[in-house]
């Protein structure tokens, strides 16, 4: 089939193009994301390939209809950038890579707790410029601390896996409880229990009309004052404008992003030598507390590899009119 990729990279091209020659694609990479003045370029395309801040909305899905495209092929679990009802009514597949490495975002969770907990990025600074200074760099052990998780899918039980092994005790919430938990040691609980008892928060589940805004003024009432708050899942579960009152009051202790939910316009891109627009962005950063990476959580050798293999495969799949495992309807 002939593939374009949208807001390509890279390292895209470079793990696409070498897993490609198992499966013999016509493989086109654009550094554009995908939006209304760009879905043009799908024009002679079977395939549109996208990544998590491209935008699949209603109208983009019916341009990309009308230029015959007939299948979605996102390189990412989540797809709350797409309108799935219109793909639909436009019959336009849509497939997923529904997992590609659990351990690449349970393992980059635990790096921005022990960064924070640990200031090892304040005191590598230090050293560099000769400071030998120990003060303000004291943290805790996490051997006894209580660790809650929300969202308890293959990410969420990997990150389980990791906190139980430092001597965390491992609260846990989701939907639906699997008997993973019990044999994980998780004490399985509501909500209202992990904000209240929760030393370290960190969320693990999609983004959706019941997770928007998950953590949000009311919520932060209720955790412990100095809660440390990880989110490596999607942005748009923090309320960003509570979030900030929290650290400005104390609420919150320690905040590590790998996601922030107006990232579209900042991740991904080298805006090193521009001014940042976005006010509420630059508010996080001028925290101490506060530690951001740029939507990286997934970013290992492994993870490509998969994502790539995956995402190759969905195309063949569907290119050999076989059975869509991956297909989000």
């Amino acid at each position: 089939m002939r593939i374009v990729f949208f807001s390509a990279k890279p390292y895209d091209k470079h793990f696409f193009e070498e897993l490609n020659q198992s499966f013999g694609h016509e493989l086109h990479f654009l550094d554009v994301p995908l939006h209304a003045d760009t879905a043009v370029l799908a024009r002679g395309f079977e395939a549109v390939c996208i990544f998590v801040n491209d935008e699949a909305s209603a109208p983009v899905i019916q341009q990309l209809a009308d230029l015959n495209v007939k299948l979605l092929a996102l390189r990412s679990a989540g797809f709350n950038h797409v309108d799935l009802t219109a793909a639909q009514k436009h019959n336009l597949k849509v497939v997923r890579v529904p997992s590609y490495s659990p351990y690449s975002v349970a393992e980059h969770t635990l790096a921005l707790v022990l960064t924070l907990n640990r200031k090892t990025h304040r005191a590598y600074n230090r050293v560099r410029e000769g400071n030998f200074s120990l003060n303000g760099l004291m943290g805790f052990d996490l051997h006894g601390k209580t660790v809650g998780l929300i969202g308890l899918g293959k990410i969420g039980f990997a990150t389980a896996r990791i906190f139980k092994g430092l001597g965390c005790r491992v609260l846990g919430y989701d939907i639906v409880q699997s008997p993973e938990c019990e044999e994980i040691g998780i004490n399985f609980t509501d909500l209202a229990t992990i904000y209240a008892e929760s030393d370290i928060i960190s969320l693990h589940c999609p983004l959706t009309a019941d997770t928007f805004h998950l953590i949000n003024e009311t919520t932060l009432a209720q955790v412990k004052p100095g809660v440390m708050l990880i989110n490596t899942s999607r942005g748009a579960l923090i309320d960003t404008v509570a979030v900030i009152e929290g650290l400005k009051h104390g609420q919150i202790g320690y905040l590590g992003l790998d996601v922030y939910e107006e990232e579209g316009d900042l991740f991904f891109e080298d805006l090193s030598d521009k001014v940042i627009q976005d006010d509420v962005f630059t508010r996080l950063l001028a925290f101490p507390n506060v530690l951001i990476t740029g939507h990286q959580a997934f970013f290992t050798q492994n993870a490509m590899h998969n994502i790539a293999e995956v995402t190759l495969q969905n195309i063949t799949d569907f290119a050999q009119d076989k059975n869509l495992k991956n297909a989000l309807f």
